[in-house]
């Protein structure tokens, strides 16, 4: 019984010791690399304990992205039949596209984490300016084609509208780009989501600006092969979502995601090596 007893309470002391290593407020601090995977952002210290007082964010919001995302890529790609670039999911545009991503990118700004609060916070403001242009309510390609206009005149506000929604495509792609880059701090897996979601929208603007051009054939297999890059990027999501999720219950499986917060060392570290370097000097 005393050896059974013993036995239990090194289970316990390991246990407690096991939850005390990752514990996130502002006394113990994760190991670099699991902070990263869980917040995709470097470790950086800020005041306060809320990282230890609120749940992590990140996985609603990257759920609420990659929902919105997958549905959308099969529509470009026409599986099943699928088609009219979104108008029948409008409402996982703007629920999990735009709301989830919003709470998600609120959340992050409350415990610290400033780079997932700007992208979450902008992507799904995309989403729901997305959900608003294809809203039949909202009649945003009306102003183009107006009512009862004649073949010709339909055509040509047509090919205005989508030569016009290319641009917002196309500035959302360089936003994209920015992203890509900072991501360097963060992980392998979040660097190629950004890579193929870029490479998504500028394939999706020129389809669009194809398709006003009147070369249908060309604009679809633009379109098509945005929805296939789509379906890339959506796939390193849902393995990172996993990822976040198992390491949120202490799963017994880590599945690597590539940190690079360790190999791109930020600018304080740099600064530190330097100071040490020239002090040894």
């Amino acid at each position: 019984m005393a050896a059974n007893g013993d036995v239990a309470d090194s289970i316990d002391r390991d246990y407690k010791e096991h939850l005390k290593r990752y514990e996130t407020n502002g006394t113990i601090s994760l190991p670099m690399e699991v902070f990263e995977k869980i917040y995709l952002n470097p470790q950086l210290p800020v005041k306060g304990e809320l990282r230890g007082t609120f749940g992590n964010p990140t996985p609603l919001a990257l759920m609420g992205f990659l929902i919105a995302s997958q549905s959308l890529g099969a529509e470009l790609m026409g599986w099943r039949s699928a088609g009219g670039g979104g108008a029948a999911i409008i409402g996982s545009f703007y629920f999990f596209g735009g709301l989830l991503q919003i709470i998600g990118s609120i959340m992050e700004w409350i415990i610290g984490n400033t780079f997932p609060f700007v992208v979450f916070g902008s992507y799904g403001a995309f989403w729901l300016a997305l959900g608003a242009t294809l809203q039949p309510s909202f009649n945003a390609e009306g102003a183009y084609v107006p009512a009862g206009a004649s073949a010709a005149v339909t055509a040509a506000g047509t090919a205005e509208f989508l030569s016009s929604f290319a641009f917002y495509l196309l500035f959302v792609g360089i936003l994209t780009t920015i992203y890509m880059v900072i991501a360097l701090r963060t992980n392998i897996v979040f660097v190629i989501i950004f890579l193929f979601l870029d490479l998504a929208l500028f394939l999706l603007a020129a389809a669009y600006w194809t398709l006003a051009e009147g070369d249908t054939a060309l604009g679809g297999q633009l379109e098509v092969a945005a929805g296939a890059c789509v379906f890339v990027f959506c796939m390193a999501g849902w393995y990172l979502l996993v990822v976040q999720l198992m390491q949120a219950v202490d799963f017994p499986l880590s599945l690597p995601v590539g940190d690079l917060s360790t190999r791109f060392k930020g600018g304080a570290a740099r600064r530190k090596t330097r100071v040490d370097l020239e002090k040894n000097a």
